[in-house]
């Protein structure tokens, strides 16, 4: 890999290098103007937004602004006038929402999502959809015909998925913070391979999508990349201001390390049998290290879930597929047409369609059953320290839509082998970026907690960013 594939947008504008909750404090002081960031920021999406593909829809020209008609408390909004992007699966008034298909052509829509309403509560500046694969299916941002997303570390890399095009974007430093949701590690997995933050909440932490409400299991979390842990903490803090699950212990503003020691369980095995690569398990290991050097106490665990976990997931995902090609007339837009569905997709219903549904309700059983059993790690334990994923983001290609169906799964199995587990129990996990591979691909290391205990995480973070800080894009060297 050469210097020639690194892109991104730093530079000595208004954005600078720094990160949301920075820029929300020089605009509040004003010290820069909502304008200034603004300009900036439009600047540098149409810059590398084209060079890296990630944009899906532009409103550089009528931005979504934070107003006293979108929240009572707009003027004192925690991100007010940091520009942010939306994903392209959750609607916002006036621009189309595709769900990253090649097979959708929607209209504008007419009202926002019940999850933007809580999200442009924070104050932020929408500047448009970032893309995301078909549905949110792969784990890569790639097409059945247009270009890929790729990587800003490694423009021949993936950035994973689904959230890869806002990865991509806060990546490069066209915007601090973007727009990220999970439903089988979407959040956790470009953020690994993108070298962010990313923190997939507590199933019910936020208000739920309108699909997400609709699922026989909920996996569906929503939250944002970002470069740092203080702004992942902070937009959090700022969500429960417009709205608190009651169901939930607050979370409120976590400002930083707490003194606590941990009892921290690492898990090497995956819930698909995927061997971990040499990379990875030394980023965990190094991790490991950290923590213990913190005063932490860190010992190997098995995997605390069934054997049949992962192909009882598997079954659950060409459920859902068969579900989006079925029903998405009603569900996404009645443009969608099927024969314009890309290969993953058609792949996964028609597995589905021939014999996976006669398997649907003992794993979705069994899925549900995972809660109780995983649960029971945190009797002994307050934190999982595991891999993301089982190895460095991949060459982009491998796991495009267009290799063979059956080829594809497989690598998928191989490669999303850890995060379908928190989605499944509805617990909080987290992405960090803990090294470098030797030719300067980000590896991501993923701590999880119990039910409604993303605190400890966010705190967790905070201390390592502190004792080791992230790798940065700006020409950064292998650890």
């Amino acid at each position: 890999m050469t210097a020639t594939t690194r892109v991104h947008a730093f530079s000595d504008d208004a954005l600078g290098d720094h990160d949301a909750v920075e820029l929300a404090g020089l605009i509040r002081t004003g010290e820069l103007s909502a304008a200034e960031v603004e300009a900036a920021a439009v600047a540098r999406l149409g810059d590398v937004g084209r060079r890296l593909h990630a944009v899906a829809h532009e409103a550089y020209d009528a931005p979504r602004r934070a107003d006293s008609t979108d929240d009572d408390t707009a003027d004192d909004t925690a991100l007010r006038g940091v520009p942010t992007l939306l994903k392209d699966n959750t609607d916002l008034r006036g621009m189309p929402t595709n769900h990253g298909s090649e097979a959708i052509r929607a209209r504008p829509a007419e009202r926002d999502g019940r999850y933007t309403t809580q999200y442009l509560s924070t104050g932020m500046t929408v500047l448009g959809k970032s893309r995301m694969p078909e549905f949110g299916l792969n784990a890569t941002t790639e097409f059945r015909s247009g270009p890929p997303t790729p990587n800003p570390w490694s423009t021949e890399h993936s950035v994973g998925a689904s959230s890869g095009g806002s990865a991509a974007m806060v990546a490069a430093g066209a915007v601090p913070i973007a727009h990220a949701n999970d439903g089988g590690g979407s959040i956790r997995i470009p953020a690994a391979a993108a070298g962010l933050v990313g923190l997939k909440p507590s199933r019910g932490r936020h208000i739920d999508g309108e699909s997400a409400r609709a699922l026989p299991i909920n996996m569906v979390s929503e939250g944002v990349v970002t470069r740092s842990v203080r702004d992942t903490a902070v937009f959090h803090a700022a969500l429960e201001r417009h709205w608190r699950n009651p169901a939930l212990p607050p979370l409120g503003l976590v400002e930083g390390p707490a003194r606590r020691r941990l009892r921290v369980a690492m898990i090497m095995e995956s819930v698909t049998d995927a061997v971990v690569d040499v990379p990875t398990k030394a980023a965990v290991e190094r991790t490991a290290t950290l923590l213990e050097e913190q005063g932490h106490t860190v010992e190997p665990v098995p995997i605390p879930v069934e054997a049949r976990f992962g192909d009882d997931f598997l079954t659950y995902w060409g459920m859902l597929a068969f579900l989006a090609g079925t029903l998405g007339r009603l569900t996404m837009d009645r443009s969608l047409d099927t024969t314009r569905l890309d290969g993953l997709t058609d792949g996964l219903r028609r597995e589905f369609t021939s014999g996976g549904w006669r398997r649907t309700p003992g794993a979705l059983h069994r899925l549900k059953r995972a809660a109780l059993t995983y649960a029971r790690v945190f009797d002994r334990h307050d934190v999982v320290l595991c891999p993301v994923v089982a190895g460095v983001t991949p060459p982009l290609g491998q796991l495009s839509p267009n290799v063979p169906f059956e080829d594809l799964v497989e690598r998928l199995r191989r490669h999303v082998a850890f995060t379908p587990l928190q989605n499944i129990t509805g617990t909080p996990a987290i992405s960090l970026p803990m090294g470098l591979t030797e030719e300067g691909l980000p590896i991501g290391v993923q701590l999880a907690s119990a039910y409604g205990d993303e605190r400890t995480l966010l705190e967790l973070g905070y201390a390592l960013e502190k004792q080791a800080p992230w790798p940065r894009i700006q020409g950064a060297a292998p650890l």
